[in-house]
This record gives C-alpha cells, structure tokens and sequence, in this order.
C-alpha cells in the first residue's frame, strides 16, 4: 500500500467522523424541546418586572398591529438612552489576508469593516461544499479563541463550521473591551458593540455563499452580553444564543456587571469605581437611567419575537431568569408563535460538552431549516 493510500487526509477523515457521529446523535429538537418551556415552578410567574404589553402611556397592547408599534417605542427609548446608532454601513469591507485549508473548511484570517472606515481583524471560516450555508456571528473579547486557537470549550465557531455553518469570529474593537469606542462619549460602549456586530451581519449577508435569512450571533460571558444586545437591536439576525452573560439586572451578582463604564455605566460626568453599585459608590451613565426608570433587559428580549433565542444560563443565569424570559413568551403568545424561548441550566459559569451541545442543536434546528419551516 503506498504512503498516500495510508494517509487519508484530515478533512477526509474528519469528514467521516463527524457524519458518523451525528448520525447517533438525536435529532435537534428532540433535544431542544424540554428546554422551551419553564419548569412548573416559574410557569406563569411574571416577577416584578414591568410588562413590555403595556405602552409608555400606560395602553395594554393587546394586537400584534399594537406590538409593532410598542416594539418601536421600547428600541427609540434604549436607544435614546444609550446613544443614537449613526446609519449602519450599507456594504462592509471584508478583506482577505490569509487563507489555510483545515479540516473540511476554509479559514481566512480577514479584516473586517465594523463601522465607517473602521477595520477590525477577524477570522471566516467556511465550510467546504456548496451553499448558501446558514451563518453565526461569534463575538468574543478576541477571534482566536472562537475558532479553537485557545480556549476549547470557547470555541462556538469552530464548532458550528464543522456542522456546516460560515461563521465570522470578532473581538473587541481596538483590542481592548473596556474602551471600544473613546470618540464618542455619549454612546454606551455595548450599544457600540452591537452596532459592530450589526455591521458584521450584514458582511455575512452580502456573501454569495451565505442565506442572508438564516444568521445567527452566539457569545459566552462578555461575549453573551454582546450577543443579547446585537440580536435585540438589530433584527438581520435570525436567532440567537447568549452563554451565562447575565440577562437581567442583578446586583448581588458581580459579573453580571452592566453598571460598568465599558458596559453601560460610561459616565462623561462622573466616574465610578469599579465594583457592584453601593451608595458610596452609585450607579452611573445610561444604566443608572435605565434602573431608576423601572427598566430592565426583559424588555430587549421582547424585542426578539418571533425570532427564537436560547439563554444558555450558567452560575450568573440560574432557573429563576425564567420570570424574565416569561414576559417574551407573552409576547410570542400575543402573536400566535410558540417554541421561541428557551434556557439549559449549568452549575458553572464556563461553558460545559453539554450546555455547547445545547447551543449546536439550537443553530441546527433554527438555522438548517427554510425560513418559516
């Protein structure tokens, strides 16, 4: 037998590999499905939040013709809070400079166009074959880790390609996640961040190799954050899965954190140290706006509907968040659509095999499929 017969190549064999093993495995949302209801003990239970169905003015909404304009009142005053998005960039640059072949995919290391004249490094990954493939944005504090370099069980890129998915990995604008955007002052820093990932999105849409109907954005911790914000306020992503980055207010938790100044306590006025708000040491910027107001990120979650969103909730997102994601339920009940919220539950904050796995199956169901099937 000759040296090339014995060796069959990487891409070959993993090719091989991984058609054998999701062969065993069992279909996506049968999976899923235990995942998308809460369990008996927050069914129904709403917490203390305040409704996302009832208008500024205090009006119930009561049709899906009212949610489309209670919808468009709750992104004017976030964003009117945060800071206003300048337009997003109608054809973002994506410029190559290396490619390498691995596994049963393509990877090019790229630039990529995050806002107007801004290029910020990254890494596509796309698989071998024929598309247009379904496409997840991965956001992380750095690409490398995404796309297996680092940190494995931080690697939803790498992961998703190897299931049949483009994927872009992104870090943080500049290098640095707790300054993303020093120009501009009165922009909070994670509405920046989503407004980059709304730009990625739309460098994935114009692919040819792309379905521009099925993108998706998943993160873990800051990057789950990012993912939250980029899928609520733009709405070119299908679906979404935020990994443990904290999903509602919560300040007897540290790392649920959004009082930062690199989150949304960037403060022009006033500079705070850094740690859990105290009366010593009080909230500040768009978030301290925000908790005073009586809002929270339930109300971001309802902008999801009807697209399907997975909280993959960990030591900073426990079972009880289910009060939360039950205000988004009422709004998928209001506009007749079911099965669109879900959470897995993990002692850890770091992602484990299963909670990953949980996240793979939730792309394959929500995105492998036609839009509307």
């Amino acid at each position: 037998m000759t040296r090339a017969a014995l060796f069959l190549g990487t891409s070959a064999v993993f090719a091989l590999a991984a058609t054998i093993a999701r062969a065993a495995e069992p279909a996506p949302w049968t999976q899923l499905a235990p995942f998308f209801a809460p369990p008996q003990e927050f069914a129904n239970d709403l917490g203390a939040f305040k409704s996302p169905l009832v208008f500024d003015d205090c009006r119930p909404v009561k049709t899906a013709a009212d949610w489309a304009l209670r919808r468009k009142e709750i992104l004017a005053h976030w964003h009117r809070v945060m800071g206003p998005w300048p337009p997003l960039v109608e054809k973002p640059r994506v410029e190559v400079v290396e490619t390498e072949a691995r596994e049963n995919f393509s990877q090019h290391r790229v630039r990529v166009e995050v806002a107007a004249g801004r290029m910020e490094p990254g890494y596509l990954l796309v698989p071998h074959g024929r598309g247009p493939f379904p496409a997840v944005l991965v956001p992380y504090y750095e690409p490398r880790t995404s796309i297996g370099l680092t940190n494995q069980l931080r690697d939803f890129a790498l992961q998703l390609t190897r299931r049949g998915f483009v994927t872009l990995s992104i870090g943080s604008p500049g290098g640095d996640a707790r300054l993303p955007d020093p120009q501009r002052p009165q922009w909070q820093p994670l509405s920046f961040l989503a407004y980059v990932a709304a730009n990625g999105c739309t460098a994935l849409a114009q692919r040819p190799d792309v379905d521009p109907r099925r993108i998706g954005v998943v993160g873990h911790s800051y990057g789950g954050k990012w993912a939250m914000f980029a899928s609520c306020l733009h709405e070119g992503f299908a679906c979404a899965a935020w990994s443990d980055g904290g999903i509602v207010w919560d300040e007897k938790r540290p790392n649920v954190n959004f009082w930062e100044p690199w989150y949304l306590g960037r403060d022009s006025a006033q500079t705070r140290t850094r740690g859990v708000p105290t009366e010593t040491n009080p909230r500040t910027g768009a978030y301290k706006e925000l908790v005073a107001t009586g809002r929270d990120l339930h109300e971001l979650h309802a902008l999801m509907a009807p697209r399907p969103f997975l909280v993959s909730g960990g030591s900073e997102d426990p079972p009880e968040r289910w009060r939360a994601l039950n205000h988004a339920i009422a709004v998928n009940t209001l506009l007749g659509t079911a099965n669109r919220v879900g959470m897995t539950n993990r002692k850890t904050h770091s992602p484990t095999p299963e909670s990953n796995e949980q996240i793979y199956a939730f792309f394959e169901h929500f995105l492998k499929r036609a839009p509307g099937k």
